[in-house]
C-alpha cells in the first residue's frame, strides 16, 4: 500500500499537475507527466484504487471496439429491463433522471453514429495496446499483466452469428477470433463448462492483469517512489486563469497548479460542472463475486454474453461479474444482483466453489455514446478532462495517459481527439 499525506494549500511552491482521482487512468495519467519533467500531486477523496479500479474483471479488452450504444443494443434492452436482475437493470426511483441520458444514448445508436464511435473507438484501443507495455514497464508492473485471452460462449446458433458479426468488423482493425462449434472444440480452451454452451469465439487480442486493485496500488507505489506526491483531498470545486488552477477542497482549504487533470470516475461530472461543462456522465453500477483461489479451474476470461456478465481468472480468486444497473450515485446497493450472477455461475461452471465469495458493487462512469471525454475544458484550457470510459477504464488507461499527457505538454496527440471531445452533447438536448 502506498504511503498517502493529506494534502493541503501550504505549498512553497506551485506544482506543474495537480491530478484528481487515484484510480487506474489518474495513476497512469500521473506517472505519464511525471517521465515527462513535471511535479505532480494526486489526491483522491478515499485513496489510491477505492473505487472502480478495485473490483473490474481485470481485463484489457482491445478488441471491444463496438459501442454500446447501437441498435443491437436497444433493441435488447426492453427484454433485459423486464428482468430486475438481468443484464440490465434501472429501479424505477433513478428513472425520471435517467431520460436525458437514455436519449442520447438513443441518438448514439443511429447507424451513422455507431461507424463513427466504432471508427473512434479502434483507434484508442490501438494505441492503448500499443501504450501499455511500455507503461508498465515505466511503472514496474510487468509481471502483472497475462496474455491469456478470452472466450465469449453461447447457448444458440442465433446469438454466435449476431457476435460474429461484430467480430468480423473488428477484424478490419487487426483483431483475430477463432469460431468454435460443439462442447469437444469449446473444452479445448476452456474445460468445465456447462455442455448447454454450443458455440463460442475466442481471441488472443484480451490481455489481462493479476489483480486491478493490487495493479492500482502498485502503481501508487511507484508514483511516490519516483518522487510523486498522493494526497486524501475532496475536490469541490475548481477555478481557472491564465496563471494555473485553483482546487477547491471540502475541508475548504485550495490547492493550487499549472495545470489540473480531471479524472475521478464517477464524480468527474460535478467537477466539469464548476467550470460550466455539462457533460452527461452517468454511473453504470456493477456487481461481482470474488471467490477464493481454487474455485475453478479458469484459465481465460468467459464471457457469458447472452446473460452480460464474466468470469475471470485473477491471482486472488475468481471474479463473477459484470451486468449494469443505472442507478446513480445514491442509491444502496442491489446485491442480489451478485448474487443473480453467482447462481448462473454455478450451473455454467459444474463444479464452481461458490461459498467464501466477497460481493463488490462499484461505479463505472459513463457517457451515452460509450467514448471517454479526453481534452480540454471549454473555457479553462489548463484543466484537462480524462473519464468516463465505462467498462474500459482499465484497458484504456495507458493510452489515455498518454494522449493526456501529450495535451499538457503541448505536443500533438498520437490520435484525432475530437471524437472525445468533452463539449461534445451540446445542444443535442
Amino acid at each position: 500500500m502506498t504511503a498517502t499525506t493529506t494534502a493541503s494549500a501550504d505549498q512553497t511552491s506551485q506544482t506543474d499537475l495537480v491530478v484528481i482521482g487515484a484510480g487506474v487512468i489518474g495513476l497512469s495519467v500521473a506517472h505519464a507527466a511525471l517521465s515527462r519533467g513535471m511535479s505532480v500531486l494526486v489526491i483522491d477523496r478515499t485513496g489510491p484504487a477505492a473505487g472502480a479500479s478495485a473490483g473490474n474483471a481485470g481485463a484489457f479488452a482491445f478488441s471491444e471496439i463496438h459501442p454500446l450504444a447501437s441498435p443491437d443494443t436497444l433493441m435488447a434492452s426492453p427484454k433485459w429491463l423486464l428482468d430486475p436482475l438481468g443484464p440490465l437493470s434501472l429501479p424505477l426511483r433513478y428513472a425520471p433522471m435517467m431520460v436525458p441520458w437514455m436519449l442520447r444514448f438513443a441518438k448514439a445508436s443511429l447507424p451513422g453514429r455507431v461507424a463513427a464511435s466504432t471508427r473512434a473507438q479502434a483507434a484508442l484501443m490501438a494505441h492503448a495496446k500499443k501504450a501499455l507495455e511500455p507503461a508498465m514497464a515505466l511503472t514496474g508492473t510487468s509481471d502483472m499483466l497475462r496474455k491469456t485471452g478470452q472466450m465469449q460462449v453461447f447457448e444458440s446458433a442465433r446469438a454466435f452469428d449476431a457476435a460474429r458479426k461484430d467480430c468480423d468488423k473488428a477484424t478490419h482493425y487487426g483483431y483475430n477470433f477463432r469460431p468454435l462449434v460443439g462442447a469437444d472444440a469449446i473444452a479445448e480452451v476452456q474445460p468445465g463448462l456447462s455442455p448447454r454452451f454450443t458455440h463460442a469465439i475466442a481471441t488472443e487480442d484480451w490481455w489481462a492483469i493479476a489483480d486491478p486493485k493490487l495493479y492500482t496500488l502498485a502503481l501508487a507505489e511507484a508514483l511516490t517512489g519516483k518522487g510523486g506526491r498522493i494526497g486524501i483531498a475532496e475536490a469541490r470545486a475548481l477555478s481557472a486563469n491564465a496563471d494555473g488552477v485553483t482546487i477547491h477542497v471540502a475541508d475548504g482549504s485550495v490547492l493550487a497548479a499549472r495545470q489540473a487533470v480531471v479524472a475521478a470516475g464517477a464524480h468527474s461530472h460535478r467537477l466539469a460542472g464548476s467550470l460550466g461543462d455539462r457533460i452527461p456522465l452517468e454511473t453504470e453500477r456493477g456487481y461481482n463475486t470474488t471467490l477464493p483461489p481454487g474455485a475453478f479451474d479458469l484459465r481465460r476470461h468467459i464471457t457469458f454474453s447472452e446473460h452480460g456478465f464474466v468470469a475471470a481468472p485473477l491471482s486472488t480468486g475468481i471474479r463473477i461479474g459484470g451486468a449494469v444497473e443505472l442507478g446513480g450515485l445514491d442509491l444502496p446497493p442491489n446485491y442480489a444482483r451478485s448474487k443473480a450472477m453467482l447462481k448462473k455461475a454455478e450451473g455454467f461452471l459444474p463444479g464452481l466453489k461458490i461459498e467464501g465469495g466477497t460481493e463488490w458493487m462499484g461505479f463505472r462512469p459513463s457517457l451515452p455514446d460509450t467514448l471517454p471525454a479526453i481534452g480540454r475544458a471549454t473555457r479553462a484550457p489548463n484543466v484537462i478532462y480524462a473519464f468516463g470510459h465505462g467498462h474500459l477504464g482499465l484497458t484504456q488507461s495507458a493510452g489515455t495517459a498518454d494522449l493526456v499527457a501529450s495535451l499538457l505538454t503541448g505536443a500533438t496527440p498520437a490520435i484525432d481527439l475530437t471524437p472525445f471531445a468533452p463539449n461534445r452533447f451540446k445542444g443535442l438536448l
